[in-house]
């Protein structure tokens, strides 16, 4: 139950910095690329990237990382944002700044996981 309840209240905390973090960045650079969403994926794949780190060396406890990767990371992240997204790119005729999202997503997201997993690990 604790564990239940833990990964709701990250979830909230997620979400409100998902948002906020993602109003700030595209309210201080406005245009077609979605930077916020962008740059909350690629901190929120280092941060999960961290948590599994200190959980494989540091031995975080399991609740710990259910709460902070379910919860939190699950809530801060958005796959859902990120499809629709390129999606929206295309149908505005930006094909090119839907690829660029895309494939800088996943060139430097998964380099943030490796990187928070290796801090992790120290």
């Amino acid at each position: 139950m604790i564990t239940l309840l833990g990964v709701g209240v990250a979830a909230a905390l997620g979400a409100v910095a998902r948002y906020v973090l993602d109003q700030y960045v595209q309210h201080r650079r406005p245009g077609a690329f979605p930077r916020g969403t962008w740059l909350v994926n690629i901190t929120g794949s280092f941060v999960l990237g961290l948590v599994v780190g200190l959980g494989a060396r540091h031995g975080l406890p399991e609740q710990v990382l259910t709460i902070v990767g379910a919860g939190f990371c699950g809530a801060y992240t958005t796959f859902s944002t990120f499809s629709y997204e390129l999606v929206r790119l295309c149908e505005q005729g930006r094909a090119g700044k839907s690829l660029l999202y895309g494939a800088s997503s996943l060139v430097v997201g998964l380099p943030a996981v490796a990187a928070g997993f290796a801090v992790g690990t120290l």
